[in-house]
């Protein structure tokens, strides 16, 4: 058994999982022991308030770079990858000032509509999480290209300590949304630097921007033309469907509500979090080189949907059964809603977890129209279970139980297409 073990181990895909998946879990237990302290501190209209904030950043986070740098893993060679980063920061920088004019035009609309006066002056940070997160973004697609996922783990774990602990500092003196806010911000921005700094020292491995393409920028640009027809527009649609909840109860029923719906998704990310980032990531570059080998994909979406549902029932399956008594003992008396909310959100993210590899293969199955398609449904599926629940029923748990409950189907009828859509993907490969 030992020695079966150690040859599984010693599996690239195995092993890189292993390494992604040690890196993820360091940084999130550290999230997990600071949670008690930092939920105490600030409480649920804080933690609303920083939601909604963010929810405005992943509406275009996701398409910040209109998704050129995820085409990187897949490009022929390191000289038109190199050209597919160019590119995302030109294009990054073009959406960070488009970004910038339409706070400028509509900030004060906006605040209004979600309760958020008191942090209105924040909202000029949202250009530079853009500018930040697309660099974040070619950083995180190159090492992966490069396997060099030992580097992204480490940075993980450093920016996971320097995040936590500041919140924890400066919320025993100043325990406001404010913090919240700002710390996130920064955040991403001191882990874009790592990034930067790590893989610049890594010698053969870092990304030159100086170096000879080759090709047109233009050339390829053209070449990936479906990443950001197909896939960004399904991104950010996809990331409009993932914040209608939060926005849609903050404007309801307060910042407050939206606060529960926050603790909810940031305890129930952890696990999401820990086991995407180790096999999203790892599986993307395995998919891609089984795909270019002729490998049974079919067989190999479904080991990994089923492994991820193995892994997923344990800590989702214990926030569906008791969630309100979790959350009071771990975050205080103050938190029993989020519980109840999370026990929804639960058996939505189980999904999302079991259909992550499909997510993750559908650009290399070329299936980016159908993703889109998928998504816009998807999007028109929730906004009318979301409206039935706070016009209707005008109830906040009513809202959330037909988001989780429809979020979870429309993720299950995601796997079964997926499988059929490589299956016909194997036929004409062999053909």
């Amino acid at each position: 058994m030992r020695k079966k073990m150690l040859r599984l181990v010693k599996r690239p895909f195995i092993r890189n999982v292993l390494i992604m998946g040690g890196g993820s879990a360091a940084g999130q237990i550290i999230t997990v022991l600071m949670s008690p302290i930092i939920t105490r501190l600030y409480g649920p209209e804080a933690y609303g308030q920083m939601g909604i904030f963010i929810s405005f950043c992943f509406l275009v986070i996701p398409a910040a770079a209109l998704t050129f740098p995820s085409a990187i893993v897949l490009a022929t060679n390191d000289s038109e990858a190199t050209g597919l980063a160019r590119i995302s920061v030109k294009v990054s920088i073009g959406v960070a000032l488009f970004s910038a004019a339409v706070l400028f035009l509509f900030s004060d609309l906006i605040a209004r509509v979600f309760h958020l006066e008191q942090i209105i002056s924040l909202f000029y940070l949202i250009p530079f999480v853009i500018l930040f997160s697309g660099y974040l973004q070619i950083l995180e697609q190159w090492l992966i290209r490069k396997e060099q996922f030992l580097l992204t783990a480490r940075v993980e774990v450093v920016q996971a300590m320097a995040l936590q602990g500041s919140r924890v500092g400066v919320g025993f003196f100043y325990p406001t949304s404010f913090i919240l806010i700002v710390s996130w911000s920064l955040g991403l921005a001191f882990k874009s630097a790592l990034l930067h700094l790590f893989s610049h020292l890594s010698g053969p491995h870092r990304l030159s921007f100086s170096a000879e393409t080759g090709v047109s920028l233009k050339g390829i640009a053209k070449k990936y033309k479906d990443f950001p027809l197909f896939r960004a527009p399904q991104l950010l649609l996809y990331s409009l469907s993932e914040t209608l909840p939060l926005l849609l109860l903050a404007s309801f029923f307060g910042p407050a509500s939206a606060g529960f719906y926050s603790i909810g998704r940031t305890v129930l990310n952890v696990p999401a979090n820990l086991i995407n980032k180790a096999i999203g990531d790892v599986f993307y570059q395995r998919f891609t080189v089984a795909a270019k080998n002729n490998e049974n994909l079919s067989s190999l979406l479904i080991k990994a949907s089923l492994a991820l549902g193995a892994v997923g029932i344990i800590p989702f399956g214990t926030i569906m059964l008791a969630g309100p008594e979790v959350f009071v003992w771990v975050f205080g008396e103050q938190w029993v809603v989020g519980g109840e909310y999370g026990r929804w959100i639960a058996l939505w993210l189980f999904f999302v977890l079991m259909a992550k590899p499909s997510t993750v293969a559908l650009p290399v199955l070329a299936a980016q129209g159908f993703y889109l398609v998928y998504t816009v449904l998807m999007v028109l599926v929730w906004i009318g279970g979301l409206s039935i629940g706070a016009y209707v029923f005008d109830s906040e748990q009513i809202t959330i139980a037909i988001f989780g409950v429809s979020g979870a189907l429309m993720n299950l009828v995601l796997m079964i297409l997926t499988m059929f859509i490589s299956k016909r993907f194997e036929r004409n490969e062999s053909s």
